[in-house]
């Protein structure tokens, strides 16, 4: 690319230099030649001057001519009385015989001759001639200078070009590095800024689509080891109540059944939640307090009872109030949370609702001994062939960053999780 935007500003200097130099050349030219016969006419009116009717000293001027040039002296009737010049009159003699200075050819010299007066009588003319030849040096030593210019400005012009080229081919190329880095492991499309509006809005687009990409790319990878994380409770839970409903002939199958169909259908709904997320499509982004409370209690509460873990749940704002955040994604953050004070925590487990100016917070604590580490430690994102200790926390905390709320570690003792929603309502 550079090699080509130097060579096209190149041949486009050159295509106007010669565009511009051919008829300045021949104007110069002309122009030489003009000032040539001029100059011979200016010589031939001193000469004339100077002898002002003497024949004999115009003679003896002839004989003084400059290298190159020839002087020759002609009476009133045209006939050479002087000089090398035609025997004969040639026609700027006889035009200058009637009076009048003329300037031509002779003999394919350059010519101009002069009348020679004694008062109001013509006696004679003055011939000057020149050689073409000390023209054309003129000429020629002029269209170099043309040619040396001309020349320098294509020079300038490609030396331009290429510096330009760089500068405009360096960030191209940056950009197609980045580009090519697309879809390689923990790959980064960024390049620095080129002062070049139109390749600077290709950059931040590049870079922007770069992000989404990887983006998209860490949260597939991340869907299969929280998905087994989020799937290995429910799934657990299944079997083990399928298998006792084997093996207890008493139980009712059908109910059993049920149960599992249950938590099958709950299973379902985290693998489309889960999904959704991995690949950033839109989802249902309102969900009223008490039907969320509510879902949480059907999941948690028979479950929790069991093991003799009561499950408290109070809504100190409006059950009814709608929240920012699709049902699933809720529900998935509600039910890590109550899991993780399941597996780590003791005693009843508390799930209130309170609101804080337009933002609606929601707490899940249980009575267990105070967490040693702070927000940053639980919620630091572990490898994917790590093991699942911890992960969860991690998913509940981008869930929330996803759905544009927030959650975090609000107290130590008791451990105590807040996650914090805006009001549908609020501004």
């Amino acid at each position: 690319m550079r090699r080509r935007i130097t060579v096209l500003a190149s041949l486009t200097a050159a295509l106007a230099v010669l565009l511009f130099a051919i008829p300045l050349g021949v104007a110069v030219a002309r122009y030489l030649v003009s000032d040539e016969r001029l100059e011979l006419q200016r010589n031939a009116a001193s000469v004339a001057a100077k002898v002002s009717g003497d024949l004999g000293r115009a003679q003896a001027e002839a004989g003084n001519a400059e290298p190159g040039t020839t002087i020759s002296v002609y009476d009133a009737t045209g006939t050479r009385v002087g000089g090398s010049g035609p025997v004969q009159a040639a026609p700027v003699v006889r035009a200058a015989v009637s009076g009048t200075a003329a300037a031509g050819s002779v003999d394919g010299r350059i010519a101009a001759a002069a009348p020679v007066s004694d008062g109001d009588t013509i006696t004679g003319v003055v011939l000057i001639t020149s050689s073409h030849a000390q023209v054309n040096q003129r000429i020629a030593v002029a269209w170099a200078a043309m040619l040396g210019l001309g020349l320098v400005a294509v020079g300038a012009t490609a030396v331009m070009a290429g510096r330009y080229s760089r500068r405009l081919a360096g960030p191209l190329e940056e950009l197609a590095v980045s580009a090519g880095r697309i879809g390689e492991p923990d790959f980064a499309a960024s390049s620095a800024r080129s002062g070049i509006d139109e390749l600077d809005t290709l950059r931040a687009a590049l870079a922007e689509s770069s992000e989404r990409i990887d983006r998209m790319l860490q949260r597939e990878r991340a869907f299969s080891a929280d998905a087994s994380h989020q799937l290995r409770t429910p799934l657990t839970g299944m079997r083990l109540e399928l298998e006792s409903a084997l093996d207890d002939p008493g139980i009712d199958l059908r109910a059993a059944v049920t149960r599992a169909l249950t938590t099958a259908d709950q299973v379902e709904d985290t693998i489309a939640t889960l999904l959704s997320l991995a690949r950033d499509q839109p989802r249902p982004a309102v969900v009223d307090a008490g039907s969320l409370l509510a879902r949480v209690h059907l999941r948690w509460h028979g479950r929790l009872a069991a093991l003799g873990r009561p499950l408290r749940i109070s809504a100190v704002p409006d059950p009814a109030s709608p929240l920012r955040i699709s049902p699933g994604a809720a529900e998935q953050i509600l039910d890590v949370l109550v899991d993780n004070a399941l597996q780590h925590g003791q005693g009843a487990i508390t799930v209130t609702v309170r609101e804080l100016a337009g933002t609606i917070a929601i707490d899940v604590s249980d009575e267990g001994p105070a967490l040693s580490l702070d927000s940053t430690g639980l919620f630091a994102q572990r490898p994917a062939d790590q093991t699942h200790h911890g992960r969860g926390l991690v998913l509940a905390r981008i869930l929330a960053e996803a759905e544009g709320a927030r959650l975090h570690l609000s107290r130590n003792d008791p451990p105590t999780f807040t996650l914090l929603v805006t009001e549908q309502d609020a501004p």
